[in-house]
């Protein structure tokens, strides 16, 4: 994945709620990743998704972190939002969800949200996970670099 992303020029950042700043972590294990990753944001705390991201604090008070649309902003806005020299990212990565033991806002543990931004292109994709707290976190991490594989076209095999 690092790559191919730095084969294609590509910047990439990362929003973490549930993951703490384990995909960051992941995507820097490989080295020469500093050609392309340029950093992320650990926003475990609700306001800091809002003050230090710019998400929505209307939809943050209406539905809580752990909404598909809160995935969406935060990839967006980490983008803008770790810019270097004035340019954003080209790529964001987001994830929000309830690892657990219990659940958060009347979802339950694994319901995880992963925000792909790309270009002018932002999904969201709802993950239902199960496991042990360590291993919902794992698996977002896992699926957050396989869906940005998906959205780049390429094969992680």
């Amino acid at each position: 994945m690092i790559g191919e992303l730095i084969e294609r020029s590509l910047t990439i950042v990362a929003a973490e709620s549930l993951t703490g700043g384990e995909l960051v972590a992941e995507l820097t294990r490989v080295a020469g990743a500093s050609a392309t990753v340029l950093g992320g944001a650990v926003v475990y705390a609700t306001a800091l998704k809002h003050s230090l991201l710019g998400v929505d604090q209307g939809l943050l008070d209406a539905h809580g972190p752990v909404h598909p649309e809160v995935a969406l902003q935060l990839a967006r806005g980490v983008r803008e939002r770790l810019a270097v020299e004035g340019r954003a990212a080209d790529v964001g990565l987001s994830t929000t969800g309830v690892a657990g033991p219990d659940g958060q806002g009347g979802r339950s543990p694994g319901t995880v949200f992963v925000g792909v931004s790309v270009g002018a292109r932002t999904r969201v994709v709802e993950l239902a996970l199960s496991g042990s707290r360590a291993e919902i976190r794992r698996q977002t991490v896992t699926r957050a670099i396989e869906e940005l594989a998906k959205e780049l076209g390429i094969s992680l095999m």
